[in-house]
C-alpha cells in the first residue's frame, strides 16, 4: 500500500488502460478521481465513470467520478477543483484520455486534425497546468503522460497521430525541468507492445495474439509514481523497461493469449536500442 493517503486524477478512466491504471492505483492504496466523458452505459463502448467508480470503493477506497471532455479547460479545471474539494489533495495526474487516428495527410480532415491535437496533447497539457499547485502546495508529485519516445521514423503514415503524441513528450520533458525544484516528476510511459483496447479492436491492429493485457501499463505506472519524485523525472520511459527495473522478468504473464510473442514495436531509437524488425504499419 504505498501509495495510502495518496490521490490520483486519471483521464479517460472509463474503460481500457484508463481503468486498470484508476484500480491498480486503488490496489495500492490511493484514492482516484475517475475522469472520462462515459456517464451512461452504451451498448458498444462497456464502462462509464460510474462502473469504474463502484469498482474501486470496492477495494475499500474512496472514488470520484468526474464527467470530463479534456478538450474543454473548463472541464478540466473543475475536474482538478472537484479532486481538491473532495480530497483536500493532488498527488498523481495520469494523462491517459487519448484520440487515435493512423492514417496519412491527405486522409486527415481537419476536423480529425483538431480532435487528436485537442484530445491528446491540448489535454494533457492543459490537466498538467491545473494540477500544479496542488502539488506544490504538497510538495509531492507525479505526472504521467501516455506517450511514447520521440522517434521521428514512425511519423510517415500517422503523421498528425504522432505529432500529437509526441507533443506530450514534449510536454514532460519540458515541465519536468520547470517543476523540478518543486520535487514534482513528469514522465512520458508508453508499451512496447499493442495493448488490447477498444482503439486496437476497432482499428484492426492485429488479434489478440499480438496483444498484452492492459495490466502491463498500469503496473508500470504503478511503478513509476510510488517511488519518491526526485527519483526519476523528465523521461521518455517503455513500460517493459519500468519494470525490468523493478524486477520483472516474467513478461509472459501480460500476454493476451498464453504462450504467445506479442510483436514489439520499436521506439526509442534516440537511447540507442537496437531495431526491431517487427516494426508496427497500417
Amino acid at each position: 500500500m504505498k501509495l495510502a493517503g495518496k490521490v490520483a486524477i486519471v483521464t479517460g478512466a472509463s474503460r481500457g488502460i484508463g481503468r486498470e491504471v484508476a484500480l491498480k492505483l486503488a490496489r495500492e492504496g490511493a484514492d482516484v478521481v475517475v475522469a472520462a466523458k462515459t456517464v451512461e452505459p452504451h451498448p458498444k463502448l462497456p464502462g462509464t465513470i460510474h462502473t469504474v467508480a463502484e469498482e474501486i470503493r470496492a477495494l475499500g477506497r474512496k472514488a470520484l467520478p468526474v464527467q470530463t471532455d479534456i478538450r474543454d479547460e473548463e472541464q478540466i479545471e473543475a475536474m482538478v477543483a472537484g479532486a481538491g474539494r473532495e480530497f483536500g489533495k493532488v498527488d498523481i495526474l495520469v494523462n491517459n484520455a487519448g484520440a487515435l487516428w493512423w492514417y496519412p495527410v491527405e486522409a486527415t480532415p481537419a476536423k480529425r486534425f483538431d480532435l487528436i491535437m485537442d484530445v491528446n496533447v491540448r489535454g494533457a497539457f492543459f490537466a498538467s497546468r491545473a494540477v500544479l499547485p496542488w502539488m506544490k502546495r504538497g510538495k509531492w508529485g507525479h505526472i504521467v503522460n501516455m506517450s511514447p519516445p520521440i522517434d521521428l521514423k514512425v511519423l510517415p503514415g500517422k503523421v498528425a497521430y504522432m505529432i500529437s503524441k509526441f507533443g506530450m513528450t514534449m510536454v514532460a520533458h519540458g515541465l519536468a525541468e520547470e517543476v523540478k525544484g518543486d520535487n514534482i516528476a513528469v514522465n512520458a510511459l508508453w508499451p512496447v507492445t499493442l495493448i488490447e483496447s477498444l482503439a486496437t479492436i476497432n482499428f484492426g491492429f492485429g488479434g489478440p495474439e499480438n496483444w498484452r493485457k492492459a495490466d502491463i501499463v498500469a503496473d508500470a505506472t504503478y511503478a513509476i509514481v510510488s517511488a519518491e519524485p526526485s527519483a526519476r523525472t523528465g523521461q521518455a520511459l517503455l513500460d517493459e523497461d519500468v519494470l525490468a527495473a523493478d524486477g520483472v522478468t516474467d513478461f509472459d504473464k501480460y500476454a493476451c493469449v498464453p504462450g504467445s510473442s506479442p510483436m514489439r514495436i520499436h521506439w526509442n531509437v534516440e537511447a540507442g536500442r537496437p531495431e526491431e524488425k517487427a516494426r508496427l504499419t497500417e
